[in-house]
């Protein structure tokens, strides 16, 4: 449940003007960015208002989370239900008008500018030094976040680094090797200035093994792997695997050992959800995702036969069935609601149906759902978001050593997260899955994050840079991916609208083929 809680309308305050003389005053009560941010409390609530964003409908409790899905090949649609815009990113045809995608822009955006804002007034403002040193670590840790999942999400995209403060301060999209610069200087300053655990209300606030984190998987995108496996390996011996698997994505289970970061979301009895953006004091703080993709509620998006059918199964030459497949997915005879009511196809909402082991049927996320405790569909919830956990972190290390060479050290990381104690799939190499070679062990790697991390966000960032480095051939199902376009989406038509500069440097304002 979260344990962040925001004040951020006091940053949303403006000054008002008239142009009659005798009304051309300013309010002395009123809160303005000369006014405010002067001492590190007021920081503390400016940095709320940063992850009062990253939690809200624009990004994690809802769209961020559905841009990566529908750009994954772990997702199918459930049904026609599907609404337009999702639907378009699901099969490929991405407009610059998307309202989805333009969300999460404007989402990450009203982050960076909050980031800004925290770490200029930072080392002005008085009171305790260690607490305003905190707080400014905290804003380049989400301000490089920020700029990560544009970079990956649109490419070239602008840079602001300090705060927008004239109607007209637009600049021009750039390159994403700058834009990683920018990410690389910001999450080395958080690694050295955030602490490395939070307890108590501090729990999902930023910690230096979440800066850690990304700064490897922003070598990794870079293609630096050497790089990329020392800051990766400062991780290892400092979190640990859960002993079951599911704890990742329970509401009881949250902030365990295995999470490196996530986003704090609080479920309410009466099924609040803001569908704005996160600032209201009183806003509800779940996630929508539960209601999103629960069988017996909207089930909009599904898991795909593709990935359905990655999970090793004696139907499909494996030794044994891999217990992470009925984690992960709702079948038909399965229970719920305590182990107290039997999920039917009937119950499932939706027409979509799937494919297994040459099969049909009608199955449905389980993972991220709260069908485990209920038996009610329609609501949001209050499960935390694991945006980073330590399998990932085995997943990108074993990457690392297969193209330093290192085949044996590889296998070793993959076989770690086999070995989970609810898990305990045979180790590599199996029949299936020999690993003599550098190209066997990176069949294996790529198999294993499927397996382990299906349908979390942020794969689709690995499978993109696979397919980019000519490792892999497309995976999507649902439509043919086209090099020449779909590595990125496109940019917003609002941002091309309004922003005269975007396209100034040399770099088209629009992303090609679109």
């Amino acid at each position: 449940m979260r344990k962040i809680y925001v004040s951020a309308c006091l940053l949303g305050a403006l000054l008002l003007s008239n142009c009659h003389d005798d009304l051309d005053k300013v309010n002395p009560n009123s809160l303005t960015s000369e006014s405010y941010f002067k001492t590190a409390n007021e920081l503390e609530l400016a940095v709320n208002s940063i992850y009062a964003t990253a939690h809200s409908n624009l990004l994690v409790a809802r769209e961020w989370f559905f841009t990566h899905s529908l750009r994954s090949g772990d997702f199918a649609t459930g049904g026609a239900q599907l609404e337009a815009p999702r639907a378009q990113i699901l099969n490929g045809n991405t407009t610059p008008d998307n309202g989805v995608s333009g969300s999460v822009w404007n989402g990450f955006y009203t982050v960076i500018h909050r980031a800004n804002t925290v770490i200029l007034n930072g080392p002005l403002a008085s009171g305790d030094a260690t607490k305003k040193d905190l707080m400014v670590a905290e804003a380049r840790f989400l301000r490089a976040w920020a700029y990560y999942e544009l970079v990956n999400f649109f490419g070239a995209v602008p840079l602001y680094t300090e705060p927008v403060t004239a109607v007209d301060a637009f600049q021009a999209r750039t390159k994403p090797e700058d834009i990683y610069k920018v990410v690389l200087e910001d999450l080395k300053a958080a690694q050295a200035g955030l602490p490395p655990t939070r307890s108590g209300g501090d729990l999902g606030r930023a910690t230096s093994g979440a800066a850690t984190f990304l700064l490897g998987k922003s070598y990794m995108q870079q293609g630096d792997y050497t790089t990329a496996k020392t800051e990766l390996e400062k991780l290892v011996g400092k979190y640990t695997l859960t002993a079951k698997y599911n704890d990742n994505f329970r509401e009881e289970t949250e902030y365990n050992s295995e999470s490196i970061w996530e986003i704090g979301f609080q479920g309410r009895s009466d099924n609040g959800y803001n569908w704005g953006s996160g600032d209201g004091p009183n806003e509800a703080q779940s996630s929508v995702r539960n209601q999103e993709i629960n069988p017996i509620s909207w089930r909009n998006l599904i898991p795909s036969d593709k990935l359905l059918n990655e999970y090793e199964t004696p139907e499909n030459g494996a030794a044994k069935r891999d217990p992470r497949l009925d984690y992960t997915v709702f079948f038909p005879g399965d229970k719920f609601n305590n182990d107290t009511k039997v999920l039917t196809e009937a119950l499932q909402g939706g027409a979509g149906t799937s494919t297994l082991n040459g099969q049909p049927i009608k199955v449905s996320w389980e993972k991220y759902t709260n069908l485990y405790k209920t038996d009610s569909g329609f609501n949001p919830a209050g499960i935390n978001t694991r945006v980073m956990r330590y399998a990932e972190a085995l997943l990108l290390l074993a990457e690392c050593e297969n193209e330093l060479g290192n085949q044996t050290a590889a296998v070793s990381y993959l076989n770690q997260l086999r070995d989970r104690a609810d898990v305990m799939m045979p180790h590599y190499p199996t029949a299936k899955f020999p690993v003599g070679s550098k190209g066997e062990v990176f069949a294996a790697i790529v198999h294993e994050s499927a397996v382990e991390r299906g349908g979390e966000e942020g794969r689709d960032f690995d499978v993109l840079r696979w397919i980019k480095a000519s490792k892999i051939t497309p995976p999507f199902t649902t439509y043919s991916f086209n090099p020449n376009r779909d590595f990125v989406l496109p940019v917003p038509q609002d941002e091309i609208n309004r922003n005269p500069q975007l396209g100034a440097a040399g770099i088209s304002a629009q992303n090609p083929n679109y």
